[in-house]
């Protein structure tokens, strides 16, 4: 069923008021003209009504459908109705409240009007009869019933010309703001994807240059060289996280030079070794086991190391003088296993670097993609454990 007209409508342009105003007078001056063509017989009383009143309450009637019809079109289209049963220039008006009704599509209220306008009709050829038409009454049914068909038929074609607009225009706003709401999707993962990254690669440096920066300040035994190796060392992780930070960036911006520059490959299992000796240069005790047979996929792969770099960043925070163990073993058949185990540190507090927390949380987000499982707390020899099972193919 078609919606209901809004309560209080939008008022027409000049141009919607103009063009109406053009043909009710057109249409009220052409029935009034076949009136006045026939009214010589009549007496003074019917000749001023028709030449002076009449006219009157054709413009009243039409200046009162133009201003109310959109707000009150049944009304008004039964009372231009009563007013043409008297008045032949009433008729434009008639006709445009008509045509304003059958817009609606609302058929008992077009059925009522259009039966309202078929008896003024004929209630208007009592009121000014016309000797010189000697047609059978039913001609003027039939002609009346086919002009007011007419009417409806154009009424309701504008009517559902409007609904298809207004269809075609609600579509159109609800693709943009779907499209809002996935550019504004797409903008928060973008976000969560760089916090991820540079979580992931700046934690590892920016703990290795803390780790050496409080060496310093708490031991004051240390040679000028020891001191010296700690400062170059804490210089070198800085400009390691800086470039590795550039790396990230230009990983996730837009590719608006795609083709120029070379990306640098994102860490692999196979980095491992290198990740491990890393952190032993830095002053930390890790013992790596690799029992991996074959080649996992890459997504696989990058997601281990990543595991692997959380493992020894959150021993190197929470337990800086334990030993670290990192067990690798899996194959095809059985998938890929990644062990980071410590016992518990003998410092309290451990290094007192802030966390953010949302290491293990991304961490999480990463290994659940890919369908495996993770774990992280205390292990079953004591200490800390985090264990994480990667399926080998996704």
């Amino acid at each position: 069923m078609p919606s209901a007209a809004p309560s209080a409508p939008a008022p027409r342009g000049r141009w919607g008021v103009a063009w109406r105003s053009v043909i009710g007078a057109a249409l009220g001056g052409l029935v009034w003209s076949e009136y006045a063509a026939s009214a010589g017989s009549s007496g003074d009383l019917a000749q001023f009504w028709l030449v002076v009143v009449d006219p009157v309450v054709g413009v009243v009637t039409l200046v009162a459908t133009l201003v109310w019809v959109r707000r009150h079109p049944l009304a008004v289209g039964l009372l231009t109705a009563l007013a043409s049963c008297v008045s032949a220039t009433a008729a434009g008006g008639a006709t445009i409240a008509l045509g304003s009704v059958a817009t609606r599509r609302r058929w008992p209220e077009i059925l009522l009007v259009a039966a309202a306008n078929i008896g003024a009709g004929f209630a208007l050829d009592a009121v000014h009869p016309n000797s010189t038409d000697q047609s059978p009454w039913w001609v003027a049914v039939i002609i009346g019933i086919l002009v007011t068909a007419v009417i409806v038929a154009v009424g309701v074609a504008v009517g559902q010309r409007r609904e298809l607009l207004a269809g075609l225009r609600e579509r159109a706003e609800t693709a943009e703001r779907e499209q809002a709401a996935r550019e504004e999707a797409a903008r928060v993962g973008e976000r969560n994807r760089i916090a991820r990254e540079m979580h992931d690669v700046l934690a590892h440096r920016i703990s290795l240059v803390a780790m050496h920066a409080g060496a310093l300040g708490f031991r004051t035994d240390l040679t000028r060289e020891e001191q010296a190796t700690a400062a170059r060392t804490i210089e070198e992780n800085a400009h390691l996280a800086l470039q590795e930070l550039r790396d990230v960036l230009g990983v996730l911006r837009e590719p608006t030079s795609a083709g120029l520059t070379p990306e640098r490959p994102q860490p692999l299992l196979g980095d491992v070794p290198d990740l491990v000796a890393e952190a032993r240069g830095a002053g930390m005790r890790v013992e790596l086991a690799d029992r991996v047979t074959g080649t996992p996929p890459a997504t696989v792969s990058r997601t281990a190391y990543r595991v692997v770099q959380e493992g020894l960043t959150n021993a190197r925070k929470h337990a800086p003088d334990t030993r670290v163990s990192v067990r690798l073993a899996g194959d095809p058949d059985e998938g890929l296993t990644i062990r980071v185990t410590n016992p518990t540190s003998v410092r309290v507090g451990g290094t007192g670097m802030p966390g953010a927390g949302v290491g293990l949380l991304g961490l999480g987000e990463r290994v659940s993609r890919l369908g495996g499982r993770i774990s992280h707390g205390p292990g079953s020899g004591g200490g800390y454990e985090l264990s994480v099972w990667l399926p080998w193919s996704t």
